[in-house]
């Protein structure tokens, strides 16, 4: 598929991905796209996710600003031109 999405990887995980802001990444849904740079990041995606197709719990994905949650999870389709925001979620006290 040669229509990608953008995907916004913030500072905290940048290290892993050779310090890049965002990737262009193509993918039918959030999983096809965060398990392409799991295969080419293998040290991103053990910050991303905890087990098998399960994202860790500190991180939200959303997708046009819209938590992935609250919609398909993982399965939930992109087209191109979508963007994908990876966020940490910020521990409070």
């Amino acid at each position: 598929m040669s229509d990608t999405v953008t995907v916004r990887i913030p500072s905290a995980l940048r290290p892993q991905i050779g310090d890049q802001e965002s990737l262009d990444v193509a993918g039918g849904t959030v999983g096809e796209v965060l398990g392409s740079l799991n295969t080419q990041y293998p040290d991103f995606g053990k910050r991303l996710y905890k087990g098998e197709n399960e994202i860790n719990r500190f991180i939200n994905i959303y997708v046009n600003d819209e938590d992935i949650r609250f919609m398909e999870n993982l399965q939930t389709p992109l087209k191109p031109g979508d963007e994908v925001s990876i966020v940490p979620a910020i521990a409070g006290g």
